[in-house]
């Protein structure tokens, strides 16, 4: 049996695998199917009182993580959401993230593209917003748009200017191929990310549709176009699915959360980010023996210096 080259196990090493383990991870194998993912809390799933509970305790642990993570500055973390309308991603990340520090976190909202953004490739307008080191970056939307969104509605390639008319399966296979590098590339040069995709079933977002039709202070959130876009849930259905077997990796994990429960996915999407942190084993920098000794000389000359 050939060894693996010691240059592959470097490369190995720097993409290894640091996404929480869950069983809502998407294997790395293409055989995950929406079919058999869940929407819903699992028969065992703790109550809402105790999930909201945990909840609590892990954004108070994000918290501290996060001071460790600026600290040591030499990881950072890109989480992406993803859903349809009304899958609750809005609301997750406020929640999961409500105890960072905001100097240490960066929320990016993606939505139509502009006019500049259209003239650069997909991945343009995603990657100058992408973390330091030492940062949390949240896409909510992303570059997946692109083989989601434009999936579907395939007639907004002719806003892209792209510069050759292939087909469009050759298209979304090139594109596909390009995320993977894209998101190894960063694995390597220190960001781990983690990806969600909201699962949220046709019936619980009619009835949130409903909720914001019905009472005033949500209805800015509902557009006219959801409905639309809701009569392809099918198209969008397998253009998810597609997506997550063919971008789900050990560098680049996907996450398929039951998103009918908005508290159990919010505990569930922490418990992940949470555990991720955990697995990268950060610490606070180290100081030498000098500047040890530096500190304390200074600690005593400040001491000296009380008033009366």
């Amino acid at each position: 049996m050939k060894r693996p080259s010691r240059s592959k196990t470097r490369a190995a090493t720097r993409s290894t695998e640091l996404g929480a383990d869950s069983p809502y991870r998407v294997g790395f194998n293409g055989r995950f199917r929406i079919s058999q993912a869940i929407s819903a809390p699992p028969d065992d799933a703790p109550d809402k009182r105790t999930r909201k509970q945990r909840l609590a305790k892990q954004v108070e642990a994000l918290g501290l993580l996060q001071h460790v993570l600026h600290a040591n500055d030499h990881r950072a973390l890109l989480l992406v959401f993803q859903g349809m309308d009304a899958a609750g991603k809005d609301s997750t990340v406020r929640s999961v993230l409500a105890g960072v520090d905001p100097a240490g976190c960066t929320v990016h909202s993606f939505k139509r593209p502009s006019l500049e953004e259209l003239d650069h490739d997909f991945l343009w307008r995603t990657t100058v917003r992408l973390p330091a080191r030492g940062q949390i970056v949240v896409f909510n939307r992303s570059y997946y748009e692109e083989v989601l969104a434009v999936r579907v509605h395939p007639e907004l390639l002719k806003g892209q200017h792209l510069p050759d008319d292939i087909p469009l399966a050759q298209l979304w296979r090139e594109r596909f191929e390009s995320i993977r590098a894209h998101e190894q590339h960063l694995a390597r040069s220190g960001t781990v990310i983690l990806k969600f995709w909201l699962n949220v079933s046709r019936e619980t977002q009619r009835q949130r549709f409903l909720d914001r039709l019905k009472e005033p202070e949500k209805n800015w959130k509902f557009e006219t176009a959801d409905i639309a876009e809701r009569a392809r849930w099918q198209e969008y259905m397998k253009a998810y699915e597609d997506a997550l077997n063919q971008t789900s990796r050990p560098w680049a994990p996907w996450y398929a959360i039951p998103a009918d429960s908005k508290s159990y996915m919010r505990m569930t999407v922490a418990n992940i980010v949470v555990d991720t942190l955990r697995n990268m084993q950060l610490h606070y920098p180290q100081i030498s023996e000098d500047q040890v000794a530096e500190f304390k000389s200074l600690r005593k000359r400040l001491e000296e210096q009380k008033e009366d």
